[in-house]
């Protein structure tokens, strides 16, 4: 039987930020009387981060492992199509987002939404942590464009923390083709594009300032933007 509830997090050399994480999460869905499975997506780590993944994560973790690293968003997608959950969220291993704020995206989620998606942008958002100035000024330009270009509406695509339904998961990141840092940007378009209702809600979110997001991923993600208009020409996105 499927598990109510799959957490998707796609880790690079996450072995020491990993274990405090699922405990944290195992704690959460034990309080809350969740069935639920947890799936760490490796994406080809140097150190002990699988190894560390399967000694904290417990029974009901998969952890998924093989072949180099190539960006977070094939990790991400492999996590998402790997879950068996009825639901399944999206996380950073650094839980930047708390895992406590899934209450409230499942709460939307139960008002009929497929894709509920977290949001540091919108009224309410509580920022306890900033990112450097650089890092947020540039993150409200790539949101501009991305509202301009694939996903007019949307105010914050990159926040690390989405709940879909399964056949949303499957639907959006079944076609996605995109490994880097515009992955959010790929899957909720395709999303969007085959009719499933979006909702974007704020939450909590604290810089982690060990992020692994480089500057130059960063300005990748800029072209990628071109790259998901192009694919939708092409009709690889298609129905």
């Amino acid at each position: 039987m499927s598990p109510a509830l799959s957490i998707v997090i796609p880790a690079y050399n996450e072995a020491e930020r990993l274990p405090p994480t699922l405990d944290r999460i195992r704690a959460y869905a034990r309080g809350r009387g969740l069935d639920c499975e947890i799936v760490v997506a490796d994406d080809g780590s140097t150190d002990a981060t699988a190894a560390r993944a399967r000694e904290a994560g417990g029974p009901g973790t998969l952890v998924l492992t093989g072949g180099p690293n190539r960006g977070k968003g094939h990790a991400a997608r492999r996590g998402m199509l790997a879950a068996r959950g009825a639901r399944r969220l999206m996380t950073d291993a650094d839980l930047s987002t708390p895992i406590e704020e899934l209450d409230r995206l499942a709460a939307r989620m139960d008002e009929g939404f497929d894709v509920v998606i977290a949001s540091r942008a919108v009224p309410g958002a509580q920022i306890e942590v900033h990112q450097s100035f650089f890092r947020e000024a540039a993150g409200r330009f790539f949101n501009r464009l991305v509202r301009v270009l694939a996903l007019p509406g949307i105010e914050d695509t990159q926040c690390g923390f989405k709940l879909f339904s399964d056949t949303a998961a499957e639907a959006a990141f079944g076609p996605a083709r995109l490994d880097g840092f515009s992955f959010d940007v790929e899957a909720l378009f395709i999303a969007r594009k085959r009719g499933l209702r979006i909702a974007e809600i704020p939450v909590r979110w604290r810089n982690d300032a060990a992020t692994r997001v480089s500057a130059w991923r960063g300005a990748v993600a800029f072209a990628d933007l071109f790259r998901i208009r192009a694919n939708d020409l092409r009709g690889l996105y298609g129905l």
